[in-house]
């Protein structure tokens, strides 16, 4: 970081961008899973069957994964503080035509737009968080930031589904409105500018990765709903999974491209992603399970559910800073693995204590654990995936983690989706536990493969100087005022 850009960001000030940047991730984070519990109050006001219902979850899916990395590419070229306020300003538009949307297919329209907006805001949080605070207290800096996302992560079904109970699920979508007019002229007055290498647009590697992203998750999403044999389904998985492989093997010849591929060469920054990828998988799959077992099974209200996931979902806000300090202190690579043991042992523990008629003190321990295990993943890993790469290189390194993290999710509630309704279903109460049950060992033996990926990330001295070995000097780094 250069002299100018320390200067602007000291004056922006850290505590400013945390806030704004903790809580735009928020509103990204929530609006993935916010819909899925309020899917029967949108059905029974707008119409639509079943096919549109799934599309008012997909279209964000789809357009929030597929833009991640060309959000974060175009935030390095032009501005990150720039594409972050359009980001946001189109997010922030977008939320408030779903919330009157009179139709279904405007709903879905609106839906897709929202998640482009939060593509191009989402990863740029974190690279202007980093240019904000100083390395020595980024650590903690990053738990708080991971907290919040992962509170919304968590809570996004139980949040949907009370608003929708208690007031209307129009309140799902308002619900960002006041947020995102806040935010935005406290991002243009406290946020500093900064920019990436200054290389031109990589085109030929935009098109490659978002049509391969586009292909593969459309393929996860639709899969569960119209069946895995399907030839949209299949062409999707297919032709996107032949997308990614030539956008691999182009990047890796072009002279500026949107993703170094020499990045995956470091153990720490290959090693994060795998854990990362594989933790969204078992946790996504895990929480879309769970919280219909706690309303559907168990017959607890949304509100009720939100009550009683509380020491799971709840937990990121009490242990994330701690865990942010701690990695400061000691790294984060025993952080992020430990936490990644607890979340697949709370997820096994649940896998033997649930019931079609358990009681909540049986299922407290998991909750618990499940909750430690997750917030002690969620700041260090943020850490570790920016000190992995060089500043001018943050930007397209945050995308990249966090397409592959959207990408896990999709992927988490179509293989526990399709194991669950291979084993159960939703008949009766048994049916479901029979199905959850091999759904969520299956969660928490991904996770575990998570936390073993992690333990193959360096320790954080060799990290520091693989990182400083492959900077160059001087930085390419800017700044405007």
């Amino acid at each position: 970081m250069s002299q100018q850009t320390a200067q602007t960001a000291h004056r922006g000030g850290a505590a400013w961008a945390l806030v704004i940047t903790s809580v735009a991730g928020f509103m990204a984070a929530l609006d993935n899973l916010v819909v899925t519990t309020a899917l029967p109050s949108i059905r029974e006001d707008l119409g639509g069957g079943l096919h549109d219902l799934e599309w008012t979850v997909s279209a964000y899916t789809l357009t929030f994964a597929v833009l991640l990395m060309f959000g974060a590419a175009l935030g390095d070229r032009f501005g990150r503080r720039r594409l972050f306020i359009a980001g946001l300003a189109v997010f922030t538009g977008a939320s408030a035509a779903a919330a009157m949307a009179p139709g279904i297919d405007s709903l879905i329209a609106a839906r897709a737009v929202q998640g482009a907006g939060a593509a191009v805001m989402m990863p740029l949080t974190l690279t202007l968080l980093t240019a904000a605070v100083p390395v020595a207290k980024r650590g903690m800096a990053y738990g708080i930031w991971g907290a919040v996302n992962g509170l919304a992560v968590a809570s996004g079904p139980l949040v949907g589904g009370t608003l929708a109970e208690h007031i209307s699920w129009q309140w799902i979508f308002w619900l960002n409105v006041p947020l995102g007019l806040a935010l935005l002229p406290l991002a243009r007055l406290r946020l500093a500018e900064s920019h990436g290498t200054g290389a031109p647009l990589d085109v030929p590697g935009t098109l490659l990765a978002s049509g391969g992203l586009f292909g593969i998750v459309y393929g996860l999403v639709r899969g569960p709903a119209v069946g895995w044999t399907s030839s949209l389904v299949l062409t999707g998985l297919f032709a996107g999974g032949a997308l990614l492989v030539g956008f691999i093997l182009y990047s890796t010849r072009a002279k500026n491209p949107m993703l170094p591929m020499r990045l995956f060469r470091s153990r720490a920054f290959s090693g994060i992603n795998a854990a990362s990828l594989l933790m969204f998988l078992g946790m996504f799959g895990s929480i879309f399970l769970l919280s219909q077992y706690m309303q559907g099974v168990l017959g607890n209200s949304p509100t009720e559910a939100g009550l009683r996931m509380l020491p799971w979902t709840g937990m990121p806000m009490l242990v994330a800073p701690i865990a942010g300090i701690l990695a400061d202190r000691i790294g984060g690579r025993p952080v992020v693995a430990a936490g990644l043991f607890l979340q697949a042992l709370g997820l096994g523990y649940m896998a033997v204590v649930a019931t079609a008629d358990a009681s909540y003190a049986a299922m407290l321990p998991a909750l618990i654990v499940s909750g430690i295990g997750m917030a002690l993943f969620f700041a260090p890993a943020s850490h570790l995936v920016m000190s992995s790469v060089r500043p001018s290189e943050q930007g397209i390194a945050s995308g990249a983690n966090n397409a592959l993290r959207e990408v896990g999710g999709a992927l988490g509630i179509a293989v526990m989706g399709s194991i669950f309704a291979a084993q159960g279903g939703y008949e009766t109460g048994q049916t479901f536990v029979d199905g959850m049950r091999p759904a969520l060992v299956t969660g928490s033996a991904v996770v575990a493969l998570a936390g073993v990926a992690a333990l193959l990330i360096p320790t954080r001295r060799r990290t520091e100087r693989q990182t400083e070995a492959a900077e160059p000097a001087p930085v390419l780094e800017t700044a405007t005022h």
